[in-house]
């Protein structure tokens, strides 16, 4: 949490030359023989090893920002490697090709899952100001004008470099360049400790508040103070001996101020210095590609707004049963308690009946039947099947299925919804949690959630028996705000198990929720994938995955569109955590509270990705079902390797998906209520008639129109 030193480039004179296979920045897998030089640490606070690097097959200078083996074992370790790789991606996507390119460390390459995961960078251009000792006037000047303009790019990307310091800002004598992009924070994240005094602002220092482009003003400020005068300025205020400089107290009086708000922003600065600078600075910024796709997200929202509820699915309160019957989700028949129908398994795991009417005491006759099941004779030629007896005393029950092709990670993202749910991921919410059957639950635990906990690769699990149909994977009883409490039961099906037969199908008629996990591997056509698709052995698919497509042709409709809740989650986002739209959301912190304008804009923004690059096919979906939220999550927080993963199985989002199905059942309160948090508040002009013939078309149009002029 400190500063970034650079060793001289010299000649490597280290180990002999060896093969490097890394992803370069447009994506694609590139091998080439490199020496290394002796390695250092980059900074004694930080685990980053660095060292200079010859690449043969170009004869390219480079350096190569590192963790070995046992500092890579630390997710925290990874994280910072990870934030200094999408910073310098973030920036080669924006400024490349532009005169602003220099400002800024060049990335060459990235290999991010491996046991001992790197950066490469071209050469650095210039020396450390730590290493500067006397700059004349003019080139004072210079330096502070290209160091606000790095700032004021910086901004317009929504980037804040947060360990600016004497170590981190060279200058080759006509030029800057910007290091230490292990520091960066998006603006308006939560600050966090970060750097060291004088150069950290104060409430950086602290930790206090949000994330603000001004704080990389002060600690601008605080490095020019100490080039001009050889000293460190105070670390809470302005020196008192500014205005014996006058280029620093000309441009910068303000820049020390001790609150955020009282300094300039990097454009302010920058116009001071250059005018007009900060202008053409926003003209360089690329252009916003994703505006007819966002466009296309709202009039999605529009058209489900506009057509008919009909809350006829049996996730809605029409679904209700008023004499304690509920569905079984296996025959779909209904059912009731019924004492004379329980059972207990024995330690072979072989059902024995269970006769509570022996035991006297209602404390135990009731902690006994909470771990037993019913035999369902609703339908005497079904298969023979069991329910747990909580599932059947606590009102209409909850089901949740998964559903997605084996190899997307649903079973992964499943096993981590229920291990957040377990270490209190509901409990911001209000909601509180316990097993519907204890050995069920433990035996959940033991076999999937600690293994995959302790880094290991789960095989596939099976959700179907022997005899065809559906089956629990696991299940929950959810107690709400108001004490309301409701089994919550998850089912996890592939699509070969939905084409295989029509009983795993026929249960899908009494689904109340479904999360459709989208494996970007066989969905995105980007080129950073490749490489993972090489190694699984799979391909794009334009036609989607199959089981979305025998899932919705299965459902019960009953209007324009089927009223099922769901949730789309692009999975293994780890793969996709450098490419915007993913990075933006992959990032955040946990969820405290749902918040609908924020739950629209990360559907809105996953909308877009596979609106632009997977196409309609991956988006189904969402067109048919009236209720869908979309989602960015990853089960792991990164790739495999050779059946385990490096730094564990670190979780990213797991919960959000089903926090969203739970507000679509009004299980979680929200602003709004569960329709607006499913569809949006319809804005007032919605409802204002558009004066023009052709009815709804009429209607959708005017909308545009206004949505246009807005902008």
């Amino acid at each position: 949490m400190t500063s970034t030193s650079h060793p001289r480039l010299t000649e490597p004179d280290g180990p002999r030359w060896k093969t490097l296979a890394f992803t370069v920045p447009s994506g694609r897998r590139r091998v080439a023989p490199v020496r290394f030089g002796p390695e250092s640490r980059r900074d004694p606070l930080l685990p980053q090893l660095i060292r200079n690097g010859l690449l043969d097959d170009e004869g390219q200078q480079c350096v190569q920002v590192r963790l070995n083996a046992a500092d890579a074992a630390n997710p925290a370790a990874r994280a910072l490697l990870d934030a200094e790789a999408g910073t310098a991606l973030h920036l080669h996507r924006a400024l490349d090709d532009t005169e602003y390119t220099a400002l800024f460390p060049r990335i060459v390459g990235y290999e991010l899952d491996a046991a001992e995961p790197f950066l490469l960078y071209a050469a650095p251009r210039g020396a450390a100001l730590a290493r500067t000792h006397v700059m004349s006037a003019t080139d004072q000047r210079v330096l502070t004008r290209d160091l606000m303009l790095a700032l004021c790019l910086l901004d317009s990307q929504e980037l804040v470099l947060r360990g600016i310091s004497p170590a981190t800002v060279l200058w080759d004598g006509a030029s800057v360049q910007l290091w230490g992009l292990e520091g960066a924070a998006r603006t308006g994240r939560p600050r966090t400790r970060w750097g060291r005094a004088p150069y950290c602002s104060p409430e950086q220092r602290r930790g206090e508040g949000l994330v603000d482009p001004r704080d990389a003003v002060w600690s601008a400020a605080q490095v020019l103070y100490q080039l001009v005068t050889g000293r460190p300025g105070p670390g809470d205020r302005a020196p008192t001996d500014l205005g014996e400089h006058r280029v620093l107290a000309e441009t910068l009086r303000g820049a020390f101020a001790p609150l955020a708000a009282d300094r300039p922003t990097p454009a302010q600065l920058l116009d001071l210095l250059a005018p007009g600078a900060a202008r053409r600075v926003t003209l360089t910024v690329p252009a916003d590609e994703t505006r007819a796709h966002r466009e296309a997200f709202e009039q999605a929202l529009l058209l489900k707004r506009q057509a008919p509820v009909t809350h006829q699915g049996p996730g809605t309160p029409a679904g209700r049963s008023s004499d304690g019957q509920v569905l079984c989700p296996y025959c779909l028949e209904n059912i009731q308690l019924d004492l004379a129908q329980l059972f207990v398994t024995d330690s072979r795991m072989q059902y024995k009946p269970l006769d509570v009417s022996t035991i006297g005491n209602a404390l135990r006759r009731q902690d006994v039947m909470r771990g037993a099941v019913q035999k369902c004779t609703a339908d005497r030629d079904f298969p023979e099947h069991f329910i747990p007896v909580p599932y059947l005393t606590y009102g209409r029950p909850l089901t949740v299925a998964m559903v997605g092709q084996s190899s997307t990670g649903k079973s992964h993202l499943l096993t981590q919804m229920i291990a957040e749910i377990t270490d209190g991921g509901l409990e911001p919410f209000g909601l509180k949690w316990q097993s519907v059957n204890p050995e069920q639950h433990a035996r959940f635990v033991r076999e999937r959630v600690q293994p995959l906990r302790n880094g290991k690769v789960l095989d596939h699990t099976g959700a179907l028996g022997l005899d065809g149909f559906a089956r629990f994977v696991e299940s929950l009883l959810i107690t709400d705000v108001h004490g309301q409490v409701r089994p919550v039961a998850f089912f996890d099906l592939g699509g070969e198990d939905l084409v295989r037969t029509d009983a795993a199908l026929r249960f899908l008629l009494g689904i109340d929720a479904l999360i459709f996990v989208v494996d970007p591997a066989l969905a995105l056509p980007l080129p950073h994938l490749d490489h993972a698709r090489e190694r699984w052995g799979v391909e794009v698919n334009r036609d989607g995955d199959l089981a979305f497509g025998t899932v919705l042709d299965r459902l019960p409709k009953n209007g324009p569109y089927l009223d099922v809740a769901a949730a789309m989650v692009l999975g293994k986002a780890d793969l996709l955590r450098f490419q915007p739209p993913v990075d933006r959301w992959l990032g955040r912190a946990p969820a405290t509270s749902l918040d609908p304008e924020r739950t629209r804009e990360e559907s809105r923004d996953v909308y877009g990705l596979l609106r632009q690059h997977a196409g309609a096919a991956w988006l189904r979906p969402f067109d048919a079902i009236r209720r869908c939220t979309l989602h960015v999550a990853s089960a792991t927080g990164g790739q495999e390797d050779q059946g385990r993963y490096p730094a564990g199985a670190g979780p990213r989002r797991v919960l959000e998906p089903l926090l969203a199905l739970l507000a679509l059942h009004g299980m979680v309160e929200v602003p709004g209520g569960a329709e607006a948090f499913a569809v949006g508040e319809a804005p007032a002009f919605e409802a204002v008639p558009s004066g023009r013939a052709g009815g709804t078309g009429g209607a959708v149009g005017a909308v545009g129109s206004a949505r246009g002029e807005a902008k």
